[in-house]
């Protein structure tokens, strides 16, 4: 849910915030006061372009914050992840922030939790949360991907979707291994050539995980083993083989303390304490010899040494950076030189593999076509009784599946929302529909009989009364309402019917202090909201207050 919005210095508006509610929330005010601008101020946060005219006149930085509450914890995992994604803080809670900056030099920031990201982030995050239907277009449902996932969702189908999606990424995994292997005479005998050397170059070399840092740590020690060796010497001498050495000065100290211990038996901790020094001491000692031991003067050695650093270096930069990444590089080159050595055999296997993995595909693609063919009838009878009480009286809405070019991981149909508005008229894809007006009641039809599976949680209906009136407006508003239960719904309208229905009304004015146009946002409620609903029916005479109240009652508001 749009919990708030605010906006700062963009157009007529010079600091506003929008504290929204849930359920319908309904817009309205006398036209050029600045309905729209609330609008743009969301797409703006939506990722649409900013223009810098935009910019209230004589300040330099626009803003747009908004805050999201995240009421689903399924919502809020899929975010959260998307935030992940791009390297954006989570939510706290279940709370989501987004602020958009522009300026007048053409300075444009983008936040989402106050981390910065890109336009494109902004847009991907409020793809999943908003639809905006009317002239402002950012609608979901105009892409044949989305009108195919909600027949599916509507068709509870999603199971039969999933397992279309996993057969084909098997399918394209075994294409991709075969692709990989038909390959021409010459280019096989270069590709045999290399993986050959590859392979002999890594197994040869009989590397051991961790190996180049031992190998290193060997060297670095035998490059300066006369060094190492007069330093053990010394911890040496001074810890056991001097005339004062602090172990033997230790043994004194555990005398004294022994023959303290039998006065006094307040004492024993500290006898303890020498005893563990003793102990770490000897271990300090071991460790000393036991590494000079191993540190070797042979120059032949140290040549030794240096080779196969140098030899573990270059694999290193030849097949990946670590040891374990050579090994993994070669045991994959490995398995890549036996497919090519045994082409024949391995294409004939792998040709059997990709017919058994296509025929799966084209089973589940098939059982998937005829569950859409099912539903998609009485789903689009569905949707035209919808748009019937919305004032298309006779219009017709039809989903279209045909075949589609090649079988994917949606399945093997193309899905297309069909709507013919009058008798006579040719029926039209979707998208190919001109009139925002009639766009937007469309979109309420088609948002109003999916309700229950369109995940989109953030409703906004611009435009959607245009060319309507009388019980049509009724149907619209009381539509709206219901979309409510299931959606939060942003609604700008100039229809007192629409108007009336709304749970949380909000009226924008246009007002002039000390000179400046500023557009205010005012919540309505009880007299004032009737006044208002008044206004939009003609005027504030006696017969408009009363028609209002009874708007108002009406909706039970």
């Amino acid at each position: 849910m749009l919990v708030s919005l605010r906006i700062r210095n963009l157009a007529l508006i010079e600091d506003l915030t929008w504290e929204l509610g849930p359920g319908f929330n309904i817009l309205t005010g006398e036209t050029g006061a600045g309905k729209s601008i609330l609008i743009d101020a969301l797409s703006l946060l939506l990722g649409e372009r900013a223009d810098k005219t935009l910019i209230r006149t004589g300040a330099d930085v626009c803003s747009v914050e908004a805050e999201i509450n995240l009421q689903s914890k399924a919502r809020l995992k899929q975010i959260d992840a998307v935030l992940e994604e791009m390297g954006a803080e989570p939510c706290e809670g279940q709370v989501l922030l987004l602020k958009r900056t522009f300026s007048a030099t053409g300075a444009n920031r983008q936040f989402i939790n106050g981390s910065p990201i890109t336009l494109q982030g902004l847009k991907n995050v409020g793809d999943i949360l908003v639809d905006v239907h009317g002239p402002h277009d950012h609608q979901s449902l105009l892409a044949t991907e989305k009108q195919a996932e909600l027949l599916d969702a509507y068709g509870k189908l999603e199971s039969s979707r999933m397992a279309c999606a996993t057969a084909y990424r098997a399918l394209r995994e075994i294409e991709q291994e075969r692709a990989s292997l038909e390959i021409s005479e010459s280019e096989r005998e270069q590709r045999l050539s290399l993986l050959q050397h590859q392979v002999q170059e890594i197994d040869s070399a009989h590397l051991q995980p961790g190996e180049d840092v031992r190998v290193e740590n060997d060297y670095r020690a035998a490059s300066h083993a006369q060094h190492i060796l007069e330093q053990a010497g010394i911890i040496t001498n001074l810890l056991n083989d001097s005339e004062d050495a602090v172990l033997s000065q230790l043994a004194q100290v555990e005398r004294a303390l022994t023959a303290w211990q039998r006065m006094d038996d307040s004492i024993t901790d500290a006898e303890g304490i020498n005893r563990q020094a003793i102990a770490q001491l000897q271990e300090l000692l071991e460790t000393v010899q036991g590494r000079a031991e191993r540190v070797d003067l042979d120059p032949a050695q140290l040549r030794q040494l240096e080779d196969r650093l140098n030899l573990v270096q270059s694999l290193k930069r030849k097949y990946g950076g670590t040891v374990e990444n050579v090994m993994a590089f070669g045991a994959k080159a490995s398995s890549q030189l036996a497919a090519l050595e045994g082409r024949t055999e391995f294409l004939a296997a792998l040709n059997q593999r990709e017919k058994t993995a296509k025929a799966a595909l084209d089973k589940v693609a098939s059982e998937l076509s005829k569950a859409r063919r099912k539903i998609a009838g009485p789903l689009g009878e569905k949707i035209s009784q919808e748009l019937r009480a919305l004032g298309f009286n006779k219009a017709l809405f039809q989903i279209e599946i045909s075949s589609a070019p090649q079988t994917g991981a949606s399945g093997a149909d193309h899905v297309e929302f069909i709507f013919a508005p009058n008798p006579g008229e040719a029926s039209r894809p979707l998208r190919a529909i001109a009139s925002s007006g009639e766009m937007a009641r469309v979109m309420l039809a088609v948002k109003t009989t999916l309700a229950e599976v369109d995940e989109i949680p953030i409703l906004i209906f611009d435009e959607v009364d245009a060319n309507v009136g009388g019980e049509t407006a009724s149907q619209v508003g009381k539509k709206l309402r219901g979309l409510g239960r299931s959606h939060q719904v942003l609604c700008i309208t100039h229809l007192p019917q629409v108007a009336a229905q709304g749970q949380n009304h909000f009226a924008v004015e246009k007002k002039t202090k000390q000179n400046r146009t500023l557009t205010e946002l005012t919540k309505l409620e009880g007299t004032a909201r009737q006044r208002e609903l008044a206004r939009m029916l003609g005027s504030q005479t006696e017969a408009s207050l009363a028609l209002a109240k009874s708007l108002l009652a009406e909706a039970g508001a």
